[in-house]
C-alpha cells in the first residue's frame, strides 16, 4: 500500500485540510477504559507498508493513576498481543502538530479476528448491535461542558479560573453571557479553526454557569460516531487552551464552588427502514417504546453509574444544593429532572439524560445510557408519572460514591449480560482499585479539622 492509496480513504474534511500536502506523521490511537487516547506514533512511509500493529491487552488493566490492577485473569502478565486495524472513516487531522499529521482511530481485535469485548468502543459497537438486531437504530447529540482554567502545575494548590483579555479572572454566574464568552475570545477561535480542520461540526459554543466554563453542543447523529468525535475533541480542546497559556479541564468537579461539568447525552432511537422516529406515533403521541426507553433508564442508570461518573470526583457534582440533578424523574422542558424532554417536533422527541459527568469515557457512557434504555424497550417497562415542578429536593436516585456504585454495577445481572461479563470485571476492579487508592490519600480537610480538634 503507497501513500496515495490510504489517504485517498481518509474522511473529505481530512483531504480538504491535506490540500495536497504529504502526511508526515500518522498517530494510530485507540481509547483506553479512561478514554485517553493511546497507540502509536510512527512515519508516514511505515504506515504506508500496511504492516500489522499490535498493542497489548494490558492498557485496559490500569487505572488513570497509571498503576495496574492484578485480576483473576488467566495469564494476564503474558501481555498477550491485540491487533490493529485501522479505520479511515474515523480519522482526523491534528492542526496544532508542527508536522503534517493525521489521528486514524484502530479497530482491536485479538489475534483470532474477533473484537476485544473489555476496548470501550466495542462495548459501545456491542450495544448497538443489539439496537440493530431489533431493527432500531440509536440517535444521539452530546454535550460538552468544561472549564478553562489557569495552568495549575502543583496539585496541592486549588484550581483558579483564567484571566480573561480585560486582565480579570473571569467571573462566575454568567450563564449565556457573550461578553464571558468573549474574555477567552482567541480559545474559543482555536477551538472554531480546529474544528473545522477535523471536519468537526460544531452546532453552538456558550458560556456556562461557572467561572470559565463553556458548554459546546454537536448536531444529532450515529453514536458511535459522536463518541469518536468527543475522544478526539477533547485532546483538541486542550490543545486550543495550551496554545493560549491556559489549561482545559473535563473533571466532573474542579472548584469547591463552582458547578460541576456534565456530558449531557440526548438520545432517540429511529426504525431503520422507515428512518422513523420510535418514540412518536403517527399522531404525534408518546409511544409505549417511548415509556419503556424512560423506564429503563430509571430502572438502570443506578447499575451503570460507574460508566457515568467514574472517578471520586464525580461523586462531588452531585449535591442538593448543585445545578446537577440527583433524581431520575422525567418531565418536559424540567431541568432538575435527571431526565428532560427537550422540547420539540413529534419526530424530534428525544430523552436528555443529564446524569452523566464530562470525566466519563463517551464511550462507554454512550454505550451505557442506550444499554439502560434499550432494556427498558425490550423488557416494556413503565416509568414513573412525569414531574411538572421542581425536583431538586426529590430524594437522592444514585449512588453517593464511587465504591457503592461499583457494588451495584457488579450486581445488576441484566447489565453484565448485556455488556459482557469480561468487560464489567475489569472495569469494576479498575475503578475500585481507585477508590481504595484515594482512601489512603489525607485531604487538606483532614488536616485543617481534625489535626487539632480531635
Amino acid at each position: 500500500m503507497n501513500a496515495e492509496d490510504w489517504t485517498s480513504r481518509l474522511p473529505e474534511a481530512v483531504q480538504l485540510w491535506l490540500a495536497g500536502r504529504r502526511v508526515e506523521e500518522v498517530e494510530c490511537v485507540v481509547a483506553d477504559i479512561a478514554g485517553i487516547s493511546r497507540g502509536k506514533a510512527m512515519p508516514d512511509a511505515k504506515f504506508s507498508r500496511g504492516e500489522r500493529m499490535f498493542l497489548p491487552t494490558s492498557i485496559f488493566y490500569q487505572t488513570i493513576d497509571g498503576a495496574y490492577v492484578d485480576m483473576d485473569i488467566a495469564n494476564q502478565w503474558i501481555e498477550s498481543d491485540m491487533v490493529l486495524k485501522p479505520n479511515y472513516a474515523a480519522a482526523t487531522s491534528s492542526p496544532w502538530a508542527e508536522d503534517v499529521t493525521v489521528q486514524v482511530i484502530h479497530e482491536i481485535e485479538d489475534l483470532s479476528g474477533n473484537p476485544v469485548s473489555i476496548a470501550p468502543r466495542n462495548v459501545l459497537k456491542r450495544v448497538l448491535s443489539l439496537y440493530e438486531k431489533r431493527g432500531w437504530r440509536p440517535v444521539v447529540a452530546p454535550e460538552m461542558e468544561f472549564y478553562l482554567t489557569k495552568p495549575n502545575t502543583d496539585p496541592d494548590l486549588p484550581i483558579e479560573p483564567p484571566i480573561g483579555r480585560t486582565g480579570r479572572i473571569v467571573a462566575s454566574r454568567q450563564a449565556y453571557s457573550m461578553s464571558a464568552v468573549d474574555e477567552y475570545g482567541p480559545v474559543i477561535d482555536d477551538i472554531y479553526d480546529f474544528a473545522e480542520a477535523q471536519g468537526f461540526e460544531i452546532d453552538t459554543i456558550i458560556q456556562e454557569g461557572g467561572a470559565g466554563q463553556i458548554e459546546i453542543n454537536f448536531r444529532h447523529g450515529d453514536p458511535l460516531a459522536l463518541a469518536d468525535q468527543v475522544f478526539f475533541f477533547k485532546r483538541t480542546i486542550r490543545e486550543a487552551a495550551l496554545r493560549q497559556n491556559c489549561f482545559a479541564t473535563f473533571m466532573a468537579k474542579p472548584m469547591q464552588h463552582e458547578p460541576g461539568s456534565a456530558m449531557h447525552i440526548h438520545q432517540s432511537v429511529v426504525e431503520i427502514a422507515t428512518g422513523e422516529n420510535v418514540f412518536s406515533d403517527t399522531d404525534g403521541a408518546e409511544t409505549a417504546l417511548f415509556h419503556g426507553f424512560l423506564a429503563g433508564q430509571q430502572t438502570y442508570l443506578p447499575s451503570v453509574i460507574p460508566m457515568l461518573a467514574p472517578y471520586v470526583n464525580s461523586y462531588r457534582r452531585y449535591v442538593a444544593s448543585g445545578s446537577a440533578p440527583i433524581n431520575l424523574e422525567w418531565g418536559p422542558d424540567n431541568r432538575t429532572t435527571g431526565l428532560r424532554i427537550p422540547i420539540s417536533t413529534p419526530s424530534g422527541r428525544r430523552v436528555e439524560n443529564r446524569i452523566v459527568g464530562m470525566d466519563a469515557n463517551p464511550y462507554l457512557a454512550i454505550a451505557a445510557s442506550l444499554a439502560c434504555g434499550y432494556l427498558g424497550m425490550v423488557e416494556g417497562l413503565t416509568p414513573r408519572p412525569a414531574v411538572s415542578r421542581e425536583a431538586y429536593d426529590y430524594d437522592y436516585a444514585l449512588p453517593r460514591s464511587l465504591l457503592e456504585a461499583v457494588d451495584a454495577f457488579e450486581e445488576n445481572a441484566e447489565i453484565r449480560e448485556l455488556l459482557g461479563e469480561p468487560f464489567v470485571a475489569v472495569f469494576a476492579a479498575l475503578k475500585r482499585h481507585e477508590a481504595e487508592s484515594f482512601l489512603a490519600v489525607i485531604s487538606p480537610w483532614e488536616r485543617e479539622h481534625l489535626l487539632l480538634n480531635v
